[in-house]
């Protein structure tokens, strides 16, 4: 839907656009500048507001001539993890990329743990067959990471908010965003779309606060596909709080790797008899486990045991630091945790070198679906992720820096947009861990009763009106798949379904609405 032509306050020119300044983003940026490009970086928040910043546990990378494990390993856990969605070509070229990216950030001077022998540690994760998880500061690693990538030297413009990524019949053309400088335009033949997630549909999550899906309203809006939306993943292990709202502090699987165990109130094992892997199952898995004991129980949370395991403080210092703040000691407490929105396993659908369908717009980090992920990603592939096809991307850009555009249909388009609040009280209640058709339908309508249509031009009109895109997308391809299948768990369809093998892909139509294909399941077409 068309808005105003507003009045611009500055123009600017660029070979490259990155949206973002998390791992993804700065990696593009940093390839495509150093092949000579004119690159522009526009984060929406400050330096310390991405979701690498809060990365705990590490990043999983194959390492050649070390133990048993192999490329082949990594790619087997990934796809069993994914259940059956992940697209194996994009698997195998991202796995087998990982110690390639590894070598760079080592070069960039990024500091990884070390044993007493002086090689790189690792530990194990959920889903994971071998300990192939690098990690740094012993649970900061993706502060490291972050830390690595902002000293490499590329500007980053922060307090800028991208609102519309601008087209014409080639492609993309640059971008609208607004920064102090007031309302401006960047004329740019590629745009890279580096946003992050969209963890604030929900009352309590992981992400930080600026994680409200903006990547996936500029992308749909620019006419790209979405596809998995429904595949939110919940992480386990969150530090639970009574009445605990906005992002909570994760407590990483590498502590569960390490030996700790899930246990209620009566110190029950959570996971025994579920998994064969126990508390090292899948994230799905171990949520879906902790989901249904509270639901037996009535209780609102289970404990990590973490007491047995030597020198807690050592190697797990933010986690230590977190459960300090609320009076507790993991070398003597049991650890209250519980469930809460993690990552987005869906989203803008991309190739493996982060392109999408619409010439010059790319996608990379955990707001692209390149297929590795499936219909649940396995711990510590999203820095691998947004490491390999951040700096794929970046060479993709050089590619059309040829290119001389100019962005000239310039206009604010009109949204709908509901109450944050509201928002993620229907999200946190109706598609959560666990949905079902009527509450999916409930939320639904809710939406759609409750939105008001608005022309938003940053702030946090700007904001919820992405989170309410988004919100549609997830309520309808949660609504479509009728199976159980990874992180989308139906309680009316509690089996999996081999018929739904596939992924729902979502558009947005000219009349600004959500469409998809004539879907039935697989088998029936």
């Amino acid at each position: 839907m068309s808005g105003p032509t507003p009045h611009i306050d500055w123009e600017s020119h660029a070979d490259l656009v990155v949206v973002g300044g998390g791992v993804a983003g700065l990696t593009a940026a940093r390839v495509a500048a150093k092949a000579g490009l004119a690159v522009l970086t526009l984060s929406k928040g400050g330096p310390a507001d991405t979701a690498t910043q809060y990365a705990q546990g590490g990043i999983a990378v194959v390492r050649a001539g070390l133990g048993h494990d192999s490329v082949n390993s990594h790619i087997a856990d990934t796809c069993a993890a994914g259940v059956g969605l992940c697209e194996e070509p994009a698997v195998r070229s991202i796995v087998a990329d990982g110690e390639r990216a590894l070598f760079m950030l080592t070069e960039l001077g990024a500091e990884f743990d070390r044993g007493p022998d002086g090689a790189l540690d690792s530990t194990r994760e959920g889903g994971h067959s071998e300990r192939r998880i690098i990690h740094a500061g012993g649970d900061a690693t993706g502060a490291e990471v972050q830390r690595a990538l902002g000293s490499a030297g590329v500007p980053v413009i922060f307090d800028a908010a991208v609102l519309r990524v601008l087209t014409d019949a080639s492609g993309v053309t640059g971008v609208l965003a607004r920064t102090a400088e007031g309302l401006g335009v960047v004329h740019a033949p590629s745009v890279l779309i580096a946003t992050g997630g969209l963890g604030q549909l929900y009352t309590c999550s992981t992400n930080p606060e600026g994680a409200t899906a903006d990547g996936i309203a500029l992308a749909l809006d620019a006419g790209a596909t979405v596809a998995d939306m429904e595949f939110v993943q919940f992480h386990p292990t969150v530090l639970f709080a009574a009445g605990g709202l906005g992002r909570r502090p994760l407590i990483s699987e590498a502590v569960r790797g390490e030996g700790a165990i899930l246990v209620d109130a009566d110190g029950r094992s959570v996971t025994a008899g579920v998994h064969p892997m126990g508390d090292l199952a899948p994230r799905d898995v171990v949520s879906r486990a902790i989901a249904s004991r509270l639901r037996e129980s009535g209780a609102d949370h289970v404990y990590l045991d973490a007491r047995a395991l030597p020198g807690f403080s050592a190697r797990f210092p933010t986690i230590t630091a977190s459960c300090a703040a609320v009076g507790l000691d993991p070398s003597a407490d049991l650890i209250p945790v519980a469930p809460a929105a993690h990552y987005a396993c869906g989203g803008v659908v991309t190739d493996v070198h982060g392109r999408t369908i619409v010439p010059g717009l790319l996608a990379a980090g955990e707001v692209a679906r390149t297929g590795l992920h499936g219909a649940n990603r396995l711990a510590s592939n999203s820095l691998l992720e947004g490491l390999v096809v951040g700096d794929r991307a970046g060479q993709v850009a050089v590619e059309r820096a040829r290119l001389n555009v100019e962005a000239t249909e310039v206009e604010l388009r009109q949204a709908q947009t509901v109450p944050r609040t509201l928002l993620q009280a229907l999200m946190t209640a109706h598609a959560s861990v666990v949905r079902d058709g009527a509450g999916l339908a409930s939320a639904a309508a809710a939406l759609g009763s409750e939105s008001a249509s608005v022309t938003p031009s940053a702030g946090a009109a700007y904001e919820d009106a992405a989170l309410t895109l988004a919100a549609s997308a997830v309520l309808i391809a949660a609504a479509l798949r009728t199976e159980s299948r990874g992180c989308h768990t139906r309680l009316d369809h509690p089996d999996s379904d081999p018929r739904w093998a596939d992924s729902i892909e979502l558009s947005l139509g000219p009349d600004g609405r959500l469409r998809t294909p004539e879907l039935e399941p697989v088998g029936a077409r």
